[in-house]
């Protein structure tokens, strides 16, 4: 069911450009449909801030939950942010107090660039245990994406996510383990994930402290896990929410970041994710910048591009419509003050199953 544009955030416009259903306010007051309120809590750098707002709200928007949706973007005031992203969060995006006064059915916390060894040093440490301490209480689910699942796990359980030896990124297959858990209705059994991280949490960090694993990879580890009660937190190691470029365009900042001396050697190919020839195309423009005396060749991000696939994309969006549609049913419940028949109260969960 349709997003409801109610204020000026460009993704809005973006997405109904591209075809996803966006309703204007004033329409949306006109029909006669249940409204979700979904707080969007953006910690990204500012080069991936609003590709990552688009594509977690293009997310929520593919919802098959007869519901409008309203998303309200909102950041965390001690990250340190350039004058243009600064400027686009001064004007569309929402201030946390505010929406906690208002409240809010559900909330999505992105990842975030870290420059410490210890989450807890870092200048968002403080307004994230915060929020996340108000979300206990107020929002049905909180659904976490890559390094807030590694903040959330450290402040709730005391877990310390793991350095890596090298880092872990490209496209790996999955397998679930949890079938019958309500997240995974309608899921393939065995899907792709991109992962993109320097550090993990494993399978027995968080089994010892009572989290539920549902989704994992030979390669790479957890890609999905619940909290204890099986919904209240979602865990996300991976990125469901990528889209087919993202791992290109962040392969393209690495070449950069090599060719302007940052890294010593050129970065290695995202795995299970160029085929040969976008490998052999960007591995002549290495070669081509490296023996360039003068201005660098343009990076062939348009021919890369035509050569990735997303092969995860619906299953992520499949995920995301089963936790809002689970929301959905838990904040329908408690505004009616009332159950379903054979509905356990004490177990929310069994209304899904």
């Amino acid at each position: 069911m349709p997003l409801v544009a109610h204020n000026s955030l460009p993704t809005f416009q973006k997405l109904k450009d591209r075809g996803q259903e966006v309703l204007s306010a004033t329409r949306a007051q006109h029909q006669d449909i249940r409204e979700l309120h979904i707080g969007f809590l953006n910690m990204m750098p500012d080069a991936a801030l609003a590709a990552t707002e688009q594509q977690f709200i293009r997310l929520v928007g593919s919802c098959n939950q007869i519901a409008q949706f309203y998303v309200y973007p909102f950041s965390i005031p001690e990250l340190n942010r350039g004058a243009e992203a600064q400027a686009h969060i001064d004007e569309h995006y929402f201030e946390f107090d505010d929406l906690a006064a208002q409240g809010l059915d559900a909330l999505i916390i992105t990842g975030a660039n870290v420059i410490n060894p210890d989450l807890s040093e870092e200048a968002f440490w403080e307004p994230l245990v915060d929020i996340a301490h108000w979300a206990e209480q107020n929002v049905a689910s909180v659904l976490c994406s890559c390094l807030a699942t590694h903040a959330l796990v450290k402040h709730f359980h005391n877990i310390d996510r793991r350095k890596m030896s090298t880092k872990q990124w490209g496209v790996y297959s999955h397998r679930i383990s949890e079938p019958t858990h309500p997240l995974m209705r309608d899921i393939n059994t065995r899907f792709d994930a991109p992962h993109s991280r320097f550090n993990e949490v494993s399978r027995t960090q968080l089994e010892d402290a009572g989290i539920r694993v549902l989704v994992e990879s030979d390669e790479v580890g957890v890609h999905l896990a619940v909290s204890t009660d099986g919904f209240r937190v979602v865990y996300f190691q991976g990125h469901p929410e990528y889209d087919a470029v993202s791992l290109l365009k962040e392969y393209k900042r690495e070449v950069f970041r090599y060719l302007d001396g940052g890294l010593d050697s050129p970065p290695p190919f995202p795995e299970n994710y160029f085929p040969q020839e976008a490998k052999d195309i960007a591995a002549r423009f290495l070669e081509q910048a490296g023996e360039s005396s003068g201005e660098v060749p343009a990076f062939p991000e348009n021919q890369l591009k035509q050569l990735v696939d997303n092969t995860w994309g619906d299953t992520g969006k499949a995920i995301v419509n089963n936790w809002l549609g689970l929301v959905y049913q838990l904040t329908n419940l408690d505004r009616k003050q009332q159950f379903m028949p054979g509905v356990d109260p004490e177990n929310p969960l069994s209304r899904a199953r």
